[in-house]
């Protein structure tokens, strides 16, 4: 027998049983595209990631605190203290060469922002006036934070573009006043607007800050300083000249800070923009798997249903599988034709999942989360993949039925009929 007959015979026998058939492959297809739906999300929000890196520039070093381990991560995350506002001046004084910039950043947290009746959350961040350099931004008005603001520590704020049009959707915000309000309205201050960023475009964070000086965010707020005084800061970022190797500047400020903190092994990270973009391909890649893994259950739930009805099939059919026999077929095409059967109906539930994988990431693609677009990305590699799998998996759950129909013997099962 051919595979061209076997496959014919295959569909013939799958017509004839629609409904159970089409009850049989809904397993694989929404296994196959469940698939597809989850690694386009991972793709499309690993995707997102490495574009909301890119756009930062490709000249920039990211200083945080807390050591980093052999492996790479961090440690004392979230706990470390060890990076401060006037490691920042120490770097600029320092004059270490391939460094134009350094910007401190604070992350400062949630806050509410309150402008007559209307009322936005906020997410500030303490930083000085060489930010704006070192982020490559640009102001649409007004001014951004200067040393003197700094020094002073004034109440003023720089606006992004989507909290301007927020609280100031008719209306130019520059000079206005704005209550913040903390730790649920136990403490607040109020703000002057001196500034308004340029939209950065994409889906950009720094359109959603609000930035005030550093030093502001010290003096009003408690639990920034340590017992000495300084300010505790998230993180640093460094600005490097254009064709200079950054790993070069790294060791550079590495070995500097070490001498600054007076430490013999670094209580710092010094991460490049390159070892970000692979972090980020790492965790991506890591999470579309585990996203694909987890809709493979519903492929291992349809090879079941596949080897349940073919199991059926075999005892519906003892008769024609005794009369085959009788007129000369050999136990292999028996098996054969039964195994084609099990691979057709995943190859059929394979395609009808790949439809539905498609249209499904297609429809979710730009889908509001949480005021955040969806991002999916469709790849060759994940329909490949989902259909291999699937086309495995009608392999392996037909072949006990198919071994079940070949060991049949032709008068037993004349006989039994």
């Amino acid at each position: 027998m051919s595979l061209f007959d076997g496959f014919l015979t295959a569909f013939k026998a799958i017509s004839a049983n629609g409904l159970r058939s089409f009850l049989t492959m809904l397993g694989l297809l929404i296994g196959v595209g469940s698939v597809i739906i989850l690694i386009s999300i991972g793709q499309g929000t690993q995707a997102g990631i490495k574009e909301e890196i890119t756009n930062l520039g490709t000249d920039l070093l990211f200083i945080s605190p807390g050591s980093s381990s052999e492996s790479g991560v961090r440690g004392r995350r979230g706990s470390a203290r060890t990076l401060f506002a006037e490691d920042v001046l120490a770097i600029r004084e320092a004059n270490l060469p391939g460094v134009e910039a350094a910007a401190p950043q604070l992350n400062i947290g949630n806050a509410q922002a309150i402008v007559g009746p209307l009322n936005q959350e906020i997410d500030l961040v303490g930083t000085d006036s060489d930010y704006l350099k070192v982020r490559n931004l640009s102001l649409s008005e007004g001014s951004f934070i200067s040393s003197k603001d700094v020094s002073s520590g004034s109440l003023y704020m720089v606006l992004g573009s989507n909290i301007a049009n927020a609280l100031f959707p008719e209306e130019n915000p520059i000079g206005k006043t704005i209550r913040t309000s903390f730790f649920n309205g136990r403490i607040s201050f109020n703000f002057k607007v001196i500034g308004v960023l340029l939209p950065t475009g994409g889906e950009s964070v720094q359109d959603d800050y609000v930035f005030i000086p550093v030093s502001s965010a010290q003096k009003r707020l408690k639990g920034l300083q340590n017992i000495s005084g300084k300010t505790i800061i998230n993180q640093i970022t460094i600005k490097t000249s254009p064709n200079i190797d950054q790993e070069t500047v790294s060791e550079f400020i590495t070995e500097f800070l070490k001498r600054h903190h007076q430490v013999d092994e670094p209580d710092f990270t010094v991460t490049s923009q390159t070892q970000l973009l692979e972090t980020v391909n790492e965790i991506g890649t890591t999470i579309s798997l585990l996203l694909g893994s987890i809709a493979g259950i519903s492929l291992f739930v349809g090879g079941i249903g596949v080897m349940n009805i073919m199991l059926v099939s075999v005892t519906e059919r003892t008769r024609e599988i005794g009369i085959r026999r009788a007129i000369g077929a050999t136990g292999p095409d028996i098996a054969l034709q039964f195994l084609i059967e099990a691979l057709a109906l995943s190859i059929l539930g394979g395609i009808a999942g790949i439809l539905i994988g498609i249209t499904g990431s297609t429809l979710l693609n730009g889908y509001q989360i949480a005021d955040t677009p969806l991002i999916t990305i469709i790849t060759p590699w994940s329909i490949i993949l989902a259909f291999t799998v699937a086309s495995f998996v009608g392999i392996v759950s037909g072949l006990y039925p198919a071994w079940r129909a070949s060991l049949l013997d032709p008068i037993t099962a004349l006989r039994n009929q």
